[in-house]
């Protein structure tokens, strides 16, 4: 099972930007993605990409505002979040799916998790 490390989360305001990366242990062929966790709140997905890139996913609630791209020469996904919003604030998780899936959003089809980065957006 691969290991996954993120980093890039913190405190900025409003309007601003971060970038999250998640670091795999190994080379990893499967789709990845990013879920987050906001206080009393259930965890829910944000992004997902392909294997090889050649497709995104975002929940509505981020188009627009947040890219994930993937470099698998480096076994790392990134996630660039711009015009953060507070309601953004949560526990971002990166996550390796199982290679065999059917939805991106359903995290039962999450086989690896990260530990999970913080990132809290200030009004």
């Amino acid at each position: 099972q691969v290991q996954l490390v993120e980093s890039g989360g913190g405190l900025v305001q409003a309007g601003g930007s971060l970038r999250l990366s998640c670091a795999a242990s190994g080379r990893t062929l499967s789709a990845m993605g990013w879920f987050r966790q906001a206080p009393r709140k259930e965890r829910e997905f944000v992004a997902a990409i392909a294997w090889n890139g050649a497709g995104t996913y975002y929940t509505d609630s981020v188009k627009g505002r947040f890219a994930i791209t993937r470099d698998n020469a480096r076994n790392t996904v990134y996630l660039q979040m711009d015009s953060l919003k507070p309601e953004d604030t949560a526990v971002y998780y990166c996550a390796a799916y199982k290679l065999i899936f059917t939805s991106y959003s359903d995290s039962k089809w999450v086989n690896s998790w990260g530990q999970g980065t913080q990132v809290t957006v200030s009004s």
